[in-house]
């Protein structure tokens, strides 16, 4: 019988969600939502002196938004808490207690300033900067004595001398010889467990099935190995998905653009977009399809689609799936979205945020939307009157001033259905009193209401503005 897919996402709560960070949890979460799988949140915050309850809530916050959802973790609980290494302290040193007991690992009192000098002395003789053993071999009554008389001991794993490998799932073999790691830490002097110990014991309890993160962490796979083989556990399989690289081909950083998914919120970009974004950084379904809905990336997804080349973050690229995502997406749904948009740019116009005239502004302004706040702009460019300041549209409406159109339009307007074939009647009857005809027509019209030469559909702009306030325009 297959074992059900656990996986999960083990974040240090020391800044905020970023796109790496967001791109493993999105992974591991298609995973499981594809295989019928668990995923598991786990807050990795043994690094008390970074670790702050403000970046955890953000982190809780920036997945939520993503709808990246948790089956065990924070606010969920589970059959395998606590969720928060923090709490799990007396679990870690319990661990490395047994190994002791089983001979595996071993007290060392070697001091900070000692293990220095004997770095110093390997690296001037050019020696292996393994630790030289000096308490690899103290028997049990002198470590028993020394404990009594209050010495600080961390704890050491005895590294067996043999070869190691895996198959990743995306890098395939990957092997180490013997002799890569000598005897290291796993629980320091004072109780704290180091990063590779505290993984690898939470991932066996909790039952991971398979680890998908990033290629940086394959340097951490061999300590871990060997801590899954001291315990007597077979290790998860693993997946080590491919660097993310800036257009420069650079590591990433906030100069390519990248920032936190927080701020990608802030900034007008829809969750879905930045998942379909997030996806196609380092996963490819072996086609050229670049747009995905949310459920079918779930139905695309394989772990064995993960790419070993790098992935590239275009922030360009993220514009344009925003885009088209916002753009498809039914207006009824971005109502929601762009209100506190639309409160925060025109205060003084509360009647707008009605959701029948939040409807009907997206009409005329969802085509030209690249991102949420994009609103704010195209509502101010409709509901905010102002007067054309280029030269080529001041030409314009002084020609227009020429003849007796606005006087027209005017008379027209006063009296007309307000309706799409009230407004088309009273511009044909005032172009024909007019003399005009076509952008001659129309365009002195759209800068009177506007002072821009295009946007909205005019007819659509006239509807919303309304009749008091297009003859308000026209007259001034």
């Amino acid at each position: 019988m297959t074992k059900q897919v656990r996986v999960r996402f083990a974040p240090s709560p020391t800044g905020y969600l970023h796109v790496g960070g967001a791109r493993t949890a999105l992974f591991n979460w298609l995973f499981a939502r594809k295989t019928g799988g668990k995923f598991i949140l786990r807050i990795e915050d043994t690094d008390l002196a970074r670790s702050t309850q403000e970046s955890v809530d953000g982190l809780l916050r920036d997945l939520k938004w993503l709808n990246i959802d948790w089956d065990e973790g924070p606010e969920k609980g589970g059959d395998y808490g606590p969720y928060f290494q923090g709490e799990r302290q007396e679990i870690y040193k319990k661990k490395a207690l047994e190994l002791v007991e089983a001979g595996l690992a071993y007290y060392c009192f070697c001091t900070d300033e000692e293990l220095e000098a004997k770095k110093q002395i390997a690296e001037a003789e050019h020696k292996s900067l393994h630790y030289d053993g000096t308490c690899r071999n103290l028997s049990s009554d002198e470590v028993k004595r020394r404990l009594e008389a209050g010495e600080q001991g961390a704890i050491r794993l005895r590294v067996p001398d043999k070869d190691y490998f895996i198959d990743d799932i995306v890098r395939d073999r990957v092997e180490w010889k013997a002799g890569n790691v000598g005897d290291f830490i796993i629980l320091r002097s004072n109780g704290m467990p180091v990063y590779n110990f505290a993984v690898t014991v939470d991932d066996a309890l909790m039952k991971i099935t398979h680890v998908i993160r990033a290629e940086e962490h394959l340097s951490n796979t061999l300590r871990q190995l060997i801590i899954y083989e001291a315990f007597g556990v077979e290790p998860p399989k693993f997946a080590h998905a491919s660097l993310i690289l800036g257009a420069d081909k650079s590591k990433l950083s906030k100069r390519h653009g990248a920032t936190s998914v927080g701020q990608y919120a802030e900034e007008g970009f829809l969750p879905e977009a930045l998942v379909n974004f997030l996806a196609l950084l380092g996963w490819n379904e072996g086609n050229d399809r670049e747009i995905y809905t949310v459920p079918e990336l779930i139905e695309a997804f394989s772990i064995e689609r993960l790419t070993k080349a790098p992935g590239v973050f275009d922030k360009e690229k993220l514009l344009w799936l925003n885009g088209h995502h916002l753009r498809n997406m039914p207006p009824e749904k971005l109502v929601d979205l762009i209100r506190p948009v639309i409160q925060a740019a025109l205060p003084e116009k509360p009647e707008l945020l009605e959701t029948e005239m939040l409807v009907k502004l997206l009409e005329q302004i969802q085509v030209r939307m690249t991102l949420v706040s994009d609103a704010a702009d195209l509502a101010k460019a409709i509901y905010v009157s102002k007067e054309p300041e280029d030269e080529e549209s001041i030409n314009i409406l002084e020609e227009a001033k020429k003849t007796p159109l606005f006087d027209s339009l005017i008379k027209h307007f006063e009296t007309c259905e307000w309706n799409k074939d009230g407004y088309n009647t009273a511009i044909k009857e005032s172009g024909k009193e007019a003399g005009v005809k076509g952008k001659n027509l129309y365009m002195p019209l759209r800068l009177k209401l506007t002072g821009e030469q295009h946007g909205s559909d005019l007819v659509g702009l006239l509807d919303l503005l309304g009749r008091e306030e297009v003859l308000k325009r026209l007259k001034k």
